[in-house]
């Protein structure tokens, strides 16, 4: 399987990205080398593209699938991608706190510690439905590791479209996130832009 290996902090500086999106605290220098030339408007979609794929952990081929999706679905395509982007099982369990950072939460979900309505999924890429309940394993909840996890993100604010039980670590979708809930720094015009020329 394809994995993205790049540093992250140097990934988010050449993306001009703020590490927090992606759960880390670290903030990313700013780079003294970077150009002021201008850029063209396709590297400009370019670099929104890129963007969305680093901070969502999906390469090329799964993410032209969701925007070709996105295409087909009602309303904007623009927004059907990010909510199908959002709605994925690794983001969910982010933004519920049982991850630090979205790496960690692919990672929870590929060790078989995520039940999604009482049944094991190990598939990051899962979309949640409005109505489902996550949480994780049995098992799971008795490891020190998720404890240590939940006090780190403790203060993280869980989005209104996800209601959680951080003691229990479960959460439910109360429904499907609107583009204004999304606070992921993406322009995604652009991204249609650049795939339907």
């Amino acid at each position: 399987m394809a994995v993205d290996k790049t540093p992250v902090l140097k990934r988010c500086r050449s993306l001009d990205l703020d590490p927090t999106f992606l759960g880390y605290d670290k903030k990313s220098k700013r780079s003294s080398m970077r150009s002021n030339r201008k850029m063209s408007e396709y590297g400009m979609q370019m670099r929104e593209k890129q963007k969305a794929k680093f901070i969502y952990g999906v390469l090329e081929k799964p993410f032209r699938n969701y925007y070709e999706r996105a295409v087909r679905m009602k309303g904007m395509t623009g927004e059907n991608l990010m909510i199908m982007l959002e709605s994925r099982l690794d983001s969910v369990i982010f933004r519920l706190g049982f991850a630090r950072t979205r790496r960690e939460a692919r990672q929870v979900v590929g060790h078989r510690h995520v039940l999604v309505n009482g049944k094991t999924v190990n598939i990051p890429s899962y979309r949640v439905k409005a109505g489902d309940t996550v949480e994780l394993t049995e098992k799971a909840k008795s490891l020190s590791r998720y404890k240590e996890v939940l006090e780190i993100t403790d203060g993280r604010f869980v989005p209104e479209w996800l209601s959680c039980d951080k003691e229990n670590f479960k959460g439910t979708v109360v429904t499907l996130p609107t583009r204004d809930q999304i606070d992921v720094p993406v322009d995604e015009m652009l991204i249609v832009e650049l795939y339907s020329k």
